[in-house]
C-alpha cells in the first residue's frame, strides 16, 4: 500500500519537477551532438521476471523514437546510439539472432517515420548479408532533421584500425610511399575516415545501468566529451532523466585540456 501511495505521489510530482527542469536549462549551450551507450536491457528483463530477455531488447529499441523525441525538443542535431558492439559477437548465437531481428525492426521504424537522417557506423562486414545489406542502402530525408548515427556492429578500436587502413588505401591510389604517408599522417588524417566523418565530435556522452565506463565507444570522438553515467537501465529512461543529464552538462565549465 505504502508503495503504491509513493508511485502515485511521484506520478504527481515528475510533471512539476520536469518543468522547473526545463525552466532552468540553458537551450544554447545544448550539445550539438549527443552519444548514448544503451545499456541494462537484460537486467531490466532479469528485474521484471514476467518479461522475457528478447523483450528486454523489445523495450530498449522501443525507447529509441521516444528519446530522438526528446533531442529534437532540445535541438541537439547529431545523436550517436550504440546498438550492438563488436564484442556482443561473443554471446550465444540465438541471442544475436534474435537481437539482430529486433535492430533490423528499429532501423525500419526509425526510417519509416521520415524524421531523421539515419546513418549506420561500425564494422558491417561482421553482419549477416540482409542487415548489412539493409544497412548501406538506408536513403537520408529531405530537410534538417536530426541525424542519427546507429553504432551497430561497432568498437572503438576497430573503428580507427578502419580509418587508418582507408588513409593507407587512399596514400597508396596516390601514388605515395608507405615512408611518405606515415610521414605526413596527423590526426586530422584519421577524423577524415572515422564512420562518423563530418560530423562534430559528441560534447556529451550518456550511459544508462549505472556502469561507469565507455566500454570503447567513440573512443577517438570522445577525447574532449563530457560524460554522464544514469542509474536507469535504458527501458526506464525518463524524460527527466535526459534533462537532469542536459543540466549537468550545462553546468560544467569546459576545458577542452586545458
Amino acid at each position: 500500500m505504502y508503495a503504491a501511495i509513493r508511485k502515485l505521489i511521484k506520478s504527481l510530482l515528475y510533471p512539476l519537477y520536469e518543468w522547473r527542469l526545463v525552466r532552468s536549462l540553458d537551450f544554447s549551450k545544448t550539445p550539438h551532438h549527443v552519444g548514448v551507450i544503451l545499456d541494462g536491457n537484460r537486467r531490466w528483463a532479469k528485474a521484471n521476471p514476467n518479461i522475457s530477455d528478447p523483450n528486454g531488447h523489445k523495450a530498449g529499441a522501443s525507447k529509441i523514437i521516444e528519446f530522438l523525441g526528446w533531442c529534437e525538443e532540445a535541438d541537439v542535431r547529431v545523436v550517436t546510439l550504440w546498438l550492438l558492439s563488436t564484442d556482443n559477437f561473443k554471446r550465444s548465437a540465438a541471442e544475436i539472432d534474435e537481437l539482430l531481428k529486433i535492430i533490423g525492426e528499429t532501423v525500419d521504424e526509425l526510417a519509416a517515420t521520415g524524421r531523421w537522417n539515419i546513418k549506420a557506423v561500425g564494422a558491417l562486414d561482421l553482419l549477416p548479408d540482409w542487415l548489412s545489406h539493409k544497412l548501406s542502402n538506408l536513403q537520408p530525408i529531405r530537410g534538417d532533421g536530426v541525424e542519427v548515427n546507429v553504432a551497430i556492429s561497432y568498437g572503438g578500436r576497430r573503428e580507427i584500425v578502419d580509418a587508418v587502413k582507408s588513409y593507407l588505401s587512399e596514400q597508396e591510389k596516390a601514388g605515395s610511399s608507405l615512408e611518405a604517408a606515415k610521414a605526413h599522417l596527423t590526426s586530422e588524417d584519421i577524423s577524415k575516415f572515422l564512420y562518423t566523418a563530418g560530423q562534430p565530435d559528441p560534447e556529451l556522452l550518456i550511459r544508462t545501468s549505472g556502469e561507469q565506463r565507455l566500454g570503447g565507444f567513440l573512443l577517438w570522438q570522445s577525447a574532449l566529451s563530457e560524460f554522464y553515467f544514469c542509474e536507469a537501465y535504458w527501458p526506464d529512461f525518463r524524460r527527466v532523466d535526459f534533462l537532469r543529464a542536459l543540466r549537468a552538462y550545462s553546468l560544467r565549465q569546459r576545458r577542452f585540456g586545458s
